[in-house]
């Protein structure tokens, strides 16, 4: 009996093991593709998409590029609260630029 139990020892601590490390690892996972990082004196937008239907976008934000960033950013705010980061130079975002800034000033 004492055998078996001095054998479950290092079997459980690799299991504890294996558990904290997957804890590590969700949430690195979790970001979703093209979701903009903290905000710091460097690039936001670490992957972009290349477009998303205007229905679900809340608000875009464009900041030009600078010492924080050598690139244009364009971060959208989804009706969702998500924030997902544009390509600058896709016809799609420029087009979603563009309705924005005209809807903006109908107003």
């Amino acid at each position: 009996m004492a055998r078996a139990a001095t054998a479950a020892a290092p079997r459980a601590l690799r299991l504890v093991g294996a558990a904290l490390l997957l804890l590590l690892l969700v949430p690195a996972g979790r970001r979703a593709a093209g979701a903009p990082v903290a905000a710091e004196l460097r690039c936001q937008c670490l992957q972009t998409l290349q477009g998303i239907h205007l229905k679900n976008i809340q608000n875009v934000k464009v900041t030009p590029w600078g010492p924080h960033c050598p690139q244009t950013e364009v971060i959208a705010t989804l009706k969702n609260g998500q924030e997902v980061c544009l390509n600058p130079e896709a016809p799609m975002v420029k087009k979603i630029i563009n309705k924005m800034l005209n809807k903006g000033s109908t107003h």
